[in-house]
């Protein structure tokens, strides 16, 4: 296959991913909500979660995204140093989110710094974000999307304490922020927490803590047992589903974390709101694919 017909299918794929993940929940957060809906007791919770599946089921039926606000993407991307579009593979990205933009659509989301101008596309400046990752020699590509939504994206923060503040100091930090932040993100929320020696390690490790799986744990038993304690703990403030009280405010917790500096402990903290707008797509050097996020999609 021509390298310009291989580029222009995988575009194409990738735009139509982009419009799955706008329209659908991955399958492990709508069963989180699913679950967390059962466990409610108060009426007004219970007809808040009945709300979100309405919504749920009117994107699907109308194919329209779940949230007006489809966010600002990113891509998390996972490549074998073989991939035979690895060169291209940033433009594709770009031109994936341009298409999707018109034909999903999407709300129109990048706004230039400074000029304070609207693009009309959601291509600005390093937007789409491309994080990389070589990750072996093979020729395969794992593409993860995020869509961060302004209310999602208000309670993302990151800190370098003094390493005498200890875990203790961790948790008070995420508690502060979630306290005063966390109903601007339409809880149930997904928290991602990175704990590092620098604020920027710190925030990169948090926002791909919201990228994992529910259900999957720090490798360190440590590390799990701190997710479980923070969950625990930031259900208790009862905030609720879209904060109007209820028995779980979070999704789960997750951890990620790096060697830090002696002298250094540092946090990031990202949120993901109940509309989780997450995918994760493989493709290989033949241009098939597997879905991971979303069981039975074709594209």
């Amino acid at each position: 296959m021509r390298s310009a017909e291989s580029m222009q299918i995988m575009t194409n794929t990738m735009a139509k991913f982009i419009d799955v993940v706008g329209k659908r929940l991955p399958d492990d957060i709508v069963g989180k909500l699913s679950e967390l809906r059962a466990t409610e007791d108060s009426p007004l919770a219970k007809a808040i979660y009945d709300s979100m599946f309405d919504n749920l089921a009117k994107a699907a039926e109308l194919d329209r995204p779940i949230c007006q606000d489809t966010g600002v993407i990113s891509f998390f991307v996972k490549a074998g140093a073989k991939f035979p579009l690895l060169a291209s593979l940033n433009g594709i990205l770009v031109e994936s989110v341009r298409i999707a933009t018109t034909d999903s659509p999407l709300r129109h989301n990048a706004v230039q710094i400074f000029d304070e101008v609207n693009t009309n596309d959601n291509i600005g400046e390093k937007i789409p974000y491309v994080h990389w990752e070589i990750v072996d020699d093979g020729d395969e590509v794992e593409i993860e999307i995020y869509m961060a939504g302004g209310g999602g994206s208000l309670p993302g923060r990151a800190i370098t304490l003094m390493p005498s503040a200890g875990y203790e100091g961790i948790v008070k930090y995420v508690f502060d922020t979630m306290v005063d932040w966390g109903i601007n993100a339409c809880p149930p929320l997904l928290i991602g927490i990175g704990i590092a020696g620098s604020a920027e390690i710190a925030a990169i490790l948090s926002k791909k803590a919201i990228l994992r799986p529910i259900g999957t744990a720090h490798p360190n038993p440590k590390g799990a047992e701190f997710e479980k304690l923070m969950e625990k703990g930031l259900n208790e403030l009862g905030i609720g589903p879209q904060g109007l009280t209820g028995n779980s405010t979070v999704m789960g917790v997750h951890v990620e974390s790096a060697a830090r500096h002696p002298s250094s402990l540092s946090v990031g903290l990202s949120v993901g709101c109940w509309a989780h707008r997450r995918g994760t797509i493989r493709l290989k050097k033949d241009n098939s694919y597997e879905i991971k996020s979303h069981a039975g999609v074709a594209l």
